[in-house]
């Protein structure tokens, strides 16, 4: 194999997959695919790449107003510099010298690369990276406001190298810290000094081996607000203790666990937990009296092919809850919730907005969608992600099974927005939608969302022809549809971080936003 194939692979991944029999080139584009996953959750960063140096030019009577300007203004435009340009602004002038030092630090890494590299740093530019942000993390006297290294690769492979980053972080008392480690292998030990920044308000992980709880003996995160582990290997427990030592914690995100992700939470300020594209064993929300947004996105099946276990306790604030899967055990305090169980102790009335996986094609599932959709009697919004059924279990059930199953107080009286996504017009995903139209008397607007006919293929126009029969005969008459078609990923666009944590988006499962 030619090592020119090669030419922008690290050479470390190359000779770690051929020992393992692998073939570098799919390992390096499941490592980009990763990461792109990865990049798109992080937060934004808090710098303008496309800012310049403020412009000194001598206006027409000479006077350099810029730099008359008072020392917090300008600290301002520093900050918002990317790192290069921020410290270039020492040699404009005498006045601009003293204050990029004395401005908390912004650093993130991929503005050092040359220019058409994005994220992805070669073997030849990994090494210059690398070395710039040592000598700016030496440099700069601190404190770090934002730190961003997410394409700094050669670092990765030196422990006493990116422990003694930590330990300036630490030190010079970083805030906001995001650290990706490129490329594979997923499990580089963090090393246990990361636990020992006291002065995090956000950090994410992604691609690490975290400490184990022992590390964790001592630690305190007082000004954490936002934790996300991004393809981590963790040993069980390690979450949980991370949350129990943030008390003003609000947001926690995970992504990519694979080996079995067992929670279980109590916190007393906590408003966002989102978990996606993970294998779910256990998740049990004990006490969270903060919480109001309880995202599950993508979970997979553990092994053996097993049911993950979902068990919600004190929630009192929960507002949105999805996309809850009717193939995962649901229990609602100490009730298991089965088919024909319906109760006031197995009601959690505080969510109006409710968000479904249903894959209308497996029997056993949609039978349990009634009872859970009884479980929020107060639901307003009603989101549908209709999954692909590869192997469906008997025909499709229909409008008939939806009217045998009983009156659904949210369907007759409270859903006034219902969305379903990846529609293809199979007549299971065709009698659920009659049944809604049928029945939802406060019903305002119905969005059907197509799926991309590019990997589903069905007739698109056939689709829309049932759609359009469901809705004829709608109980609400001033209900108003939609009907949209896809050009996006199979299954759909892959779950945001940002869009679930952003609480000035009404309904997070929402595509439009209908007030």
């Amino acid at each position: 194999m030619a090592e020119r194939e090669f030419a922008n692979v690290d050479p470390a991944t190359v000779a770690d997959a051929r020992r393992k029999g692998c073939d570098p080139r799919k390992l390096d584009q499941a490592a980009e695919n990763v990461l792109a996953y990865i990049y798109a959750t992080l937060p934004s960063f808090p710098v303008y790449p496309g800012t310049r140096l403020p412009a000194l030019a001598a206006s027409s009577d000479g006077v350099d107003r810029i730099s008359r300007l008072p020392d917090e203004p300008l600290r301002n435009i520093v900050a918002r510099l990317p790192v290069k340009d921020a410290a270039r602004t020492a040699v404009l002038s005498s006045r601009w010298r003293a204050l990029w030092p004395s401005t908390p630090l912004v650093l993130v890494d991929s503005f050092l690369l040359p220019k058409g590299q994005g994220f992805r740093p070669t073997p030849a530019s990994s090494p210059a990276v690398t070395a710039a942000v040592s000598d700016i993390l030496e440099a700069h006297p601190g404190p770090f406001r934002c730190i961003h290294l997410v394409c700094t690769q050669s670092a990765y492979r030196n422990q006493n190298q990116l422990a003694r980053w930590l330990q300036l972080l630490a030190a010079k008392a970083v805030q906001d810290l995001v650290l990706v480690n490129r490329p594979w292998p997923r499990d580089v030990p963090l090393p246990p000094t990361i636990f020992a920044i006291t002065t995090l308000t956000r950090l994410y992980v992604g691609l690490w081996k975290l400490p184990d709880t022992a590390a964790l003996r001592g630690a305190s995160f007082p000004h954490l607000r936002e934790l996300g582990l991004c393809c981590v290997e963790m040993e069980q427990g390690v979450v949980d203790s991370l949350v129990a030592r943030s008390p003003v914690l609000e947001v926690l995100n995970i992504l990519g666990c694979i080996n079995g992700l067992r929670l279980r939470l109590l916190s007393q300020s906590l408003r966002c937990l989102q978990i996606s594209c993970s294998k779910m064993e256990h998740i049990a929300v004990v006490k969270a009296p903060c919480l109001e947004r309880l995202i599950l996105f993508g979970s997979g099946k553990i092994d053996g092919g097993l049911c993950s276990r979902l068990k919600i306790g004190d929630v009192p604030k929960l507002h949105a809850f999805g996309y809850l899967d009717p193939g995962q055990v649901l229990q609602i305090r100490d009730t298991i919730i089965m088919p024909g169980i319906a109760s006031t102790s197995t009601m959690m009335r505080s969510v109006k907005i409710l968000s479904l996986n249903v894959c209308f094609g497996v029997r056993n599932e949609v039978k349990m969608v009634p009872n859970f959709l009884r479980c929020f009697p107060n639901a307003e919004r009603l989101h549908i992600l209709s999954e692909k059924c590869d192997k469906p279990t008997g025909n499709h059930l229909g409008l008939k099974f939806w009217e045998e199953s009983g009156p659904i107080e949210n369907v007759l009286s409270r859903i006034n927005v219902t969305s379903i996504r990846e529609f293809r017009g199979d007549p299971g995903e065709v009698g659920f939608l009659e049944f809604i139209f049928w029945n939802a008397l406060a019903l305002k607007t119905v969005f059907v969302s197509m799926a991309n006919p590019s990997f589903t293929p069905f007739s698109t126009e056939e689709a829309y022809a049932k759609v359009k029969y469901c809705y004829r005969n709608k109980a609400s008459k001033s209900c108003q549809m939609a009907v949209i078609g896809s050009t996006g990923p199979s299954g759909g666009e892959v779950w945001r971080f940002k869009d679930g944590a952003d609480f000035s988006f009404h309904d997070p499962f929402s595509q439009v936003e209908v007030r």
